[in-house]
């Protein structure tokens, strides 16, 4: 015990397994993990140092319709496209103050989709009275070159679009999808209420069944709202 604590206070940064080492050399004649085992129950580990506890920002509520929009796209699940060739996405934009969504039917995930889409949901809520102010969506290629290795500076045709239409693109931190968390809860539900039990044959008979989809789910109940409906919600302040 001595020669191990002896060993220890004159060399502190030596890394185990040459420290064991050492103490072979010196006569020492335990296995590696008897060796841990004893400086684990004589406290000799160096502390490790405590990370500070992530401490999430204020989240900023939004006080009238299209004040922020969340934008984001859902892969359809493989097993609800009849043809095997047949690729389907759903594009969503939802209104954070409101909880008003518009859905749209793509057969790919690209910037041109996304520029299309957001053209698309800027004259939607415009029929309803809302101006679209900024647009928030996450950091993948369809949105943005952030993360492109040789494209960074170049804006995608999203991003000219929302400069076009006067729109702000607000990005979210990278990772962290719980940022853009009313989509994705959006996304959960139409996986339950409308994945889990519909099939769809072609581009033209997915976007009919989700404009369906789409009017039963802003007239659904919701808690955040007093349990009125989005579209109700929204007429009281347009």
């Amino acid at each position: 015990m001595k020669l191990i604590q002896d060993m220890r206070r004159r060399n502190p940064n030596l890394g185990m397994v040459e420290l064991w080492h050492r103490l072979r050399q010196r006569g020492y004649t335990r296995r590696p993990e008897s060796f841990f085992r004893v400086m684990r129950k004589l406290g000799l580990f160096s502390a490790k140092e405590k990370k500070p506890a992530y401490k999430p920002k204020p989240y900023q509520q939004m006080t009238y319709p299209g004040q922020r929009i969340q934008v984001d796209v859902k892969v359809v699940p493989r097993r609800c496209i009849a043809d095997p060739e047949l690729r389907l996405y759903q594009y969503t934009a939802i209104d954070e103050f409101t909880r008003l969504r518009f859905l749209a039917a793509y057969p790919e995930q690209s910037t041109y989709s996304s520029a299309d889409f957001l053209k698309k949901l800027f004259k939607w809520y415009a029929r309803r009275g809302i101006r679209v102010e900024c647009v928030q969506t996450d950091n993948g290629f369809e949105f943005t070159n952030r993360f492109s290795n040789n494209k960074q500076d170049l804006p995608t045709l999203f991003e000219t679009t929302a400069a076009q239409l006067g729109i702000r693109h607000k990005l979210i931190r990278p990772y962290t999808p719980r940022h853009n968390g009313k989509v994705e809860r959006s996304h959960r539900e139409d996986q339950k209420r409308f994945y889990s039990c519909h099939s769809f044959y072609s581009l033209d008979d997915f976007a009919r069944q989700l404009a369906a989809h789409n009017r039963r789910s802003n007239n659904f109940p919701m808690r955040p709202l007093n349990y009125c409906t989005p579209s109700l919600f929204a007429v009281q302040y347009v």
